[in-house]
């Protein structure tokens, strides 16, 4: 994530929609997802909020690291704090990029992990509708 310049807050308060990707609503399954915290993209999700500036939310299903109840939970939490939120998206964990790593000789990260099914996906919207 970056820093919100007056630059930014600029082209930002000229903005219609931010699709906004949260990796994982817990820093530290964050950090060890994505090797870095979701502290400065969840202030931004605040930001836009603040400012009235529309929002999708977009988060990857990964069974085993992203699809846990008590996180899915945390999630709806935070997005329910949110009052611009237009839109939340679950998008299915793939290995189409698996090649790449393996044709660079680097070890895929989630090479133990299955592709998200489509009840993974309904299973996690649930979670978020429920009350």
């Amino acid at each position: 994530m970056f820093e919100l310049t007056d630059n930014i807050k600029k082209l930002l308060s000229l903005t219609d929609l931010v699709l906004l990707d949260i990796k994982h609503i817990d820093d530290e399954k964050c950090k060890n997802l994505v090797g870095f915290s979701n502290k400065l993209e969840l202030e931004f999700a605040k930001y836009l909020s603040d400012n009235n500036i529309p929002i999708w939310i977009r988060q990857v299903l990964i069974p085993g690291i992203t699809d846990d109840k008590k996180d899915l939970l945390k999630l709806k939490d935070f997005i329910s704090s949110l009052k611009t939120v237009k839109k939340v998206e679950f998008n299915a964990y793939h290995e189409l990029g698996k090649f790449k790593w393996e044709s660079l000789g680097f070890e895929y990260p989630l090479k133990n992990i299955r592709p998200a099914t489509d009840a993974d996906i309904e299973r996690a919207k649930k979670i978020l509708e429920n009350k």
